[in-house]
């Protein structure tokens, strides 16, 4: 029987992943689906991998994320954040080359809200002195 981690959450913009880590050979799957099909490239997929890469634990576990909302891009940093935290939770001792490699922070800029009387959060409509 493999063993599993909690799920841990990862978050980017409006985009929510739930990463679970299992003991296993390094199959990521998102969304029930193998994650090339999923990211369509595999350069995203290195990307998504770059905490393993960090950390030297390539290929001992498998991943299993549930993501949803956001783009494209605020998924794959929802995962990643979401993949260094459940390493973490495995072992403290990754912590640090995490921290360093960027992966243990989550980004907290978001969309600012849309004010009334403006047509977007800061432009204004057009000044007419006549």
């Amino acid at each position: 029987m493999a063993t599993s981690t909690p799920i841990k959450v990862g978050r980017r913009k409006t985009a929510v992943a739930r990463v679970q880590l299992m003991t296993g050979t390094g199959k990521v799957t998102i969304n029930r689906k193998d994650a090339i099909d999923f990211l369509k490239s595999e350069g995203h997929l290195k990307d998504i991998m770059q905490p393993f890469a960090v950390t030297g634990t390539d290929g001992t576990y498998d991943v299993r994320v549930n993501v949803n909302g956001g783009g494209f891009r605020g998924q794959i940093d929802a995962i990643k954040l979401g993949i260094a935290r459940s390493l973490v939770e495995i072992n403290e001792e990754l912590k640090p080359p995490l921290r360093k490699g960027g992966f243990m922070t989550r980004d907290p800029r978001m969309v600012e809200r849309k004010k009334y009387g403006r047509p977007k959060a800061r432009k204004r409509f057009q000044f007419s002195k006549r």
